[in-house]
């Protein structure tokens, strides 16, 4: 059989890990975040969803370690529950990688039309009221292109650029930052809160399994680790994605809502750039956020198709779905087939433009943490050791509680219909899958 190319360092692994986890969420839906839980609402939202993620990602650290293997999830639970929960379980944590990319396929229209408002014409349709324009649905279109061409030529193309556009964006954060900070106030903060302070941080915990979700992809490329890596790496890879990734979501926020009052935010387009314009009175700071975003923009979208098609392909190898999705190409040692499927399935999803954003924040985030629950529900069966079961057992409970407040409907913030229907459609698209193989 050919197998998957080996190439990957731990550089690599960690681009992957933080790369897929940060997107363009801190510049498209600011406003959102704000309305949620306020400025403090939301730092401490992003702070404590965060951290309580890091018992979760000391146990993908430790499965990873122990079964570098594409399928993760899939894998991990296999070796303890029945196959119908294996498929399940996969099936769910791809739904949470690949929604983020049509997600970002929509979001670079909106982006390039905050610099080129023209690009608002020639409108073709709407979907639940919001207007689908021709040049949005070309850029999107033509985005997914590049990253499906990308990914299907080879790994170590992929990391490459990943690696760039990860560094890039941490250079740019650095500095359009600290001259926020440096500029800001304390008393553009206030009111702290959008709601009371429980419900605000409430509501905007239940979204960063969203934003948060990409530290674990490491384990869906741990098959391509380069031959000298020492599996240490996917530890440390992990580990840092989580630290570093609740740093910028927390920097981020408090940078934005000192700089300009937040109350004046919550109904801004891109309420960080905005935020900026308004308190620096230049366009060239402006112009580094865009730059910032877009270059997060790529390597959000490159890291989670990456990771979607890894589970795809591994799906396929493991005959749940289509064998032929399992198929290595002899050339380039890419899973060829599962990446042009994802490709398709996201260029599909692009023509119902950006109606699909927050929907689409709220699934992920439930299908994520869905995943979660079973990877450390897998660790605690396997495991003899006391701690290591106590850890598998905290991150079970916070993955569960996760779940619950999404599904649950006494819990502010809980699904609407939309969700439901989502959810529902992924779930019949995968029985029907399902059935085709067998």
């Amino acid at each position: 059989m050919i197998s998957l190319a080996r190439k990957l360092r731990t550089v690599d692994y960690f681009t992957i890990g933080f790369g897929t986890m940060v997107g363009v969420g801190w510049l498209v839906v600011m406003d959102d975040w704000l309305q949620r839980g306020g400025p403090f609402g939301a730092i401490f939202g992003f702070a404590i969803g965060g951290t309580v993620l890091l018992p979760i990602g000391y146990v993908y650290g430790q499965l990873v370690m122990a079964m570098p293997d594409a399928a993760s999830e899939i894998a991990y639970t296999a070796k303890v529950f029945r196959g119908e929960v294996s498929f399940a379980t996969g099936w769910l944590m791809m739904l949470a990688y690949f929604v983020v990319c049509p997600w970002e396929a929509v979001a670079v229209g909106r982006i390039a039309s905050y610099i080129f408002p023209q690009l608002n014409s020639l409108e073709l349709y709407r979907v639940a009221g919001q207007p689908v324009y021709l040049p949005h649905l070309a850029i999107g279109l033509s985005l997914t292109a590049v990253i499906t061409t990308l990914n299907y030529r080879g790994i170590e193309l992929s990391a490459t650029f990943q690696n760039w556009t990860t560094f890039g964006l941490l250079a740019l954060f650095v500095l359009f930052a600290s001259c926020g900070l440096a500029r800001g106030s304390i008393a553009n903060m206030q009111p702290g809160f959008s709601h009371s302070g429980l419900v605000s941080v409430l509501l905007v915990v239940q979204i960063v399994p969203y934003f948060m979700n990409g530290f674990e992809s490491v384990a869906k490329c741990s098959e391509e680790a380069n031959p000298a890596f020492r599996s240490r790496g996917f530890f440390r890879a992990i580990l840092a994605a989580v630290l570093v990734g609740i740093a910028f979501y927390t920097i981020v926020i408090a940078t934005v809502s000192c700089v300009y009052p937040w109350r004046a935010l919550t109904s801004q387009r891109f309420a960080t750039a905005y935020a900026f314009q308004q308190a620096f009175r230049s366009q060239w700071i402006v112009n580094v956020i865009l730059a910032a975003a877009l270059l997060s923009l790529l390597k959000v979208f490159n890291g989670n198709f990456l990771a979607a098609s890894r589970l795809f392909f591994a799906l396929g190898r493991r005959s749940m779905i289509d064998g032929r999705l399992g198929s290595v190409h002899a050339r380039f040692h890419t899973p060829a087939l599962a990446v042009l499927g994802t490709g398709l399935m996201t260029a599909v999803m692009v023509f119902f433009g950006r109606a699909i954003l927050i929907p689409i924040t709220e699934v992920g985030s439930m299908a994520a943490a869905a995943g979660w629950f079973a990877a450390c529900s897998a660790y605690f069966a396997l495991e003899r050791s006391r701690s290591q079961r106590v850890i598998a057992f905290v991150g079970a409970v916070i993955a569960a509680a996760l779940v619950g407040m999404k599904v649950l409907p006494f819990v502010p913030g809980r699904f609407t219909g939309h969700e439901w229907l989502a959810l529902l459609v992924w779930s019949m698209l995968g029985i029907a899958l399902r059935r085709t193989s067998s």
